[in-house]
């Protein structure tokens, strides 16, 4: 029943999601309605939402322009239900805005399969990955997605391992002049930024670390499938689902490397675990194991989110 309405990709589908999306954005942001007394915060909420509809949007696209899916919506469903079991991400403008220039790098490294305009897809993957580091420092390390890239597809050419160093002095001259002309003390941005914490004690309530082990089982889940059956996929998609996998292995390190622990780090994960999903529930199985799958899903996300709401 559920998975027969997301079959199929309608405009009808869409807007269902982004609906609930609303619904779900509004009832997080009415538990404290102080921002509405500012103009200036008003205008953050709303810049939120939609860059979190442009994530939605992209990571569709990444799945169905590369062939990682097929014409379904689906994506869009398990990028919103992971969003889920992450409520205070909701409110967190820098890993929002920084998940969403990587989902632009990634873009960028998954169509170098086709071959076309190499140099300008790694410059450009770089590039994004470099502005990305600006809002969260340690999405810096996706920039190893772009070698990885590199190895897979156009090693030959010396140039291209160049492409990412000159993005880094182009992002860096634009971070400096900013610096000077904002009087922002860079040296000090730097250093907060660099710092690490490998501990992972931050849980204010038991319902973060509930939310937590439920997450991680389902990805693993998710992971382990998309692992065992990458065999049985078209060759050509091989090393664009290995991307996918290690861009969701990125994400991880960068939530157990960053400073300032949180839930909310593993923002970076959701759009490669939405896509690993989708390719899961797509494959050839019965339809009650495809119902199964996804009612727990949002069972386990709606807990999520109402718990920590």
């Amino acid at each position: 029943m559920i998975t027969s309405v997301f079959k199929k990709s309608t405009p009808l589908n869409f807007s269902l999601v982004v609906i609930l999306m609303l619904v779900f954005f509004s009832i997080y942001q009415t538990q404290d309605l102080e921002w509405t007394n500012s103009v200036l915060l008003i205008i953050q909420k709303a810049g939120i939402f939609i860059v979190l509809l442009a994530s939605v949007l992209i990571t569709n696209f990444i799945s169905k322009r590369n062939g990682l899916s097929k014409d379904s919506s689906y994506t869009i469903v398990f990028y919103f239900l992971f969003l889920l079991f992450f409520p205070p991400v909701l409110d967190n403008i820098n890993l929002v805005f920084s998940s969403f220039f990587i989902l632009l790098a990634l873009r960028k490294l998954i169509a170098l399969q086709s071959l076309k305009t190499t140099k300008e897809k790694i410059f450009d993957a770089s590039l994004w990955i470099f502005v990305a580091s600006l809002f969260h420092f340690w999405s810096i390390l996706y920039i190893g997605l772009v070698f990885i890239s590199i190895i897979f597809h156009v090693a030959r050419d010396y140039r291209n391992w160049i492409l990412p160093f000159i993005a880094f002095i182009a992002v860096g001259i634009i971070f400096i002049l900013f610096g000077i002309l904002s009087q922002v003390d860079i040296n000090e941005y730097i250093y907060r930024s660099v710092n690490t914490n490998f501990e992972i004690n931050y849980f204010t309530n038991n319902y973060q670390n509930g939310a937590l082990s439920i997450y991680a089982t389902i990805a693993l889940f998710f992971v382990i499938s998309m692992i065992a059956s990458i065999s049985n996929r078209p060759l050509v998609l091989h090393d664009s689902f290995k991307k996918v996998i290690a861009s969701f292995f990125i994400g991880v390190l960068i939530f157990l490397v960053s400073s300032n622990k949180s839930n909310d780090l593993l923002i970076f994960t959701i759009a490669p675990l939405a896509i690993m999903a989708n390719s899961h529930i797509e494959i050839p199985q019965h339809k009650l194991r495809q119902e199964i799958v996804l009612f727990v899903l949002i069972c386990c996300s709606l807990f999520a989110f109402i718990s920590q709401s």
